[in-house]
């Protein structure tokens, strides 16, 4: 069987693709190994909350138009809007069938094998847009195995809540959002919790008035391509600042925590039974956080001031806290730590797709999704053209983007959308 356009993945990168096609007519299907937009309810934990503002959820035809464009949408309320999404235009999607091997087909385009409900199944596509995102296998250290085995070990991906966790203090290793927002999430049911930092920046959620990345979507920063950003496509391997929406969203401010009995730590580098080394990092981690902090307020201020915006002020701030050392080990057993969460991140993995368009960290090359090999393009990645690209604000700018360049060899007329 041969199809025109073949996209892998249904969640909001590739079912926007999906609805401009749709609106060209252009024959597709969409290649979901589980169902649209499953991730969302099967690796985000029960309190989960989005950390962007309810009104950046943009998706082609189709807008956030609830009671709270400021607030932040739960997991629950996010698999609903994007259930909605789906119903909006009926995507001609093929649920539970995996993507087992792509390879470029003589002549031109691509053959697609298949794992399906029914067995396997080759698929031919013309055009084959990769939608699964940059978040693949999740990252631990080869030393965690070292760790006494009585300690229970999971990835952020796995965790769901507190009660998940045998009884007793659990750590969590990264500061990254999903680091920081389960060592809260612990931490507000009464958890003794552990947190090894890593080099995350952090964010204020407010600011003289308005949600900073509301602020920071004035100033045009989602927009702005990532060859413009100070380092240019090294932009793509920093982390995401931390910040939380949960209960209407608020800061996250490790300080605080600490002074309310959480404990912190610099990064983790070895691990022999219950005994872990630690890297004596953490003064400097909170430090440069807190310069971040301060650095994107002071962006702000400029913003404020250029615009004549007529804006509340506030004081800067000064850290309630500050280590008195900074630790270079921790005994698990000593602390009563039985559980460890670890929220170091994800490595790309395309195994499955076996076209030479990646460089040697594994990830793909590609200039805003479009690659050096004809037909082949990339959707939904992290900065893919801009901060916004792997946010839904900015998904759907891409999406056209790439769409726009498929419909072209179909429709000439529609060439440089």
């Amino acid at each position: 069987m041969n199809i025109p356009v073949a996209i892998v993945g249904a969640g909001q990168a590739g079912l926007s693709v999906s609805h401009h096609l749709s609106a060209q007519h252009v024959e597709h299907v969409l290649l979901e190994a589980g169902t649209p937009a499953h991730e969302w309810a099967d690796s985000r934990w029960d309190n989960f909350t989005l950390v962007t503002p309810n009104w950046h959820c943009r998706l082609p035809g189709y807008t956030y138009e609830g009671p709270e464009p400021d607030g932040f949408m739960t997991r629950d309320e996010v698999v609903t809007w994007l259930d909605g999404y789906v119903r909006s235009f009926d995507p001609p999607v093929r649920s539970h069938t995996r993507v087992v091997e792509t390879r470029e087909r003589a002549g031109g385009g691509f053959v697609l094998e298949l794992e399906t409900p029914q067995g396997p199944e080759t698929l031919e596509a013309d055009h084959v847009v990769v939608a699964t995102g940059g978040y693949h296998r999740p990252v631990e250290p080869a030393w965690a195995r070292a760790i006494d085995p009585s300690v229970t070990q999971l990835h952020s991906q796995q965790y769901m809540n507190a009660d998940q966790l045998p009884d007793g203090a659990v750590l969590v290793v990264g500061s990254g959002q999903s680091g920081t927002q389960i060592a809260e999430d612990l931490h507000l049911e009464g958890r003794q919790v552990h947190l090894a930092l890593g080099n995350a920046p952090r964010v204020a959620r407010t600011y003289r008035g308005r949600d900073c990345m509301t602020w920071l979507a004035d100033m045009g920063l989602y927009d702005t391509p990532v060859q413009q950003y100070p380092g240019g496509l090294a932009a793509r391997e920093k982390t995401n600042h931390y910040v939380t929406g949960r209960d209407g969203g608020r800061d996250i401010d490790l300080r605080r925590f600490a002074l309310e009995g959480m404990q912190l730590y610099g990064a983790l580098r070895d691990a022999e039974g219950s005994r872990l080394e630690v890297a004596p990092t953490l003064t400097r981690s909170l430090d440069a956080a807190d310069a971040v902090y301060t650095s994107i307020r002071r962006d702000i201020d400029r913003f404020i001031e250029r615009e004549g915006i007529d804006a509340p002020t506030e004081d800067p701030y000064e850290p309630p806290w500050a280590p008195d050392h900074d630790p270079t080990a921790l005994d698990l057993e000593a602390e009563g730590i039985t559980s460890i969460v670890w929220a170091i991140g994800y490595r790309p993995d395309y195994g499955w797709l076996r076209v030479g368009v990646f460089d040697g960290t594994g990830r793909p090359t590609h200039t805003r999704g479009v690659t050096s090999v004809p037909g082949l393009f990339f959707v939904g990645l992290p900065w893919m053209h801009t901060w916004g690209s792997g946010r839904f604000l900015g998904v759907a700018a891409d999406a056209e983007h790439v769409a726009g360049c498929i419909t072209g060899a179909f429709h000439p007329v529609a060439q440089g959308v």
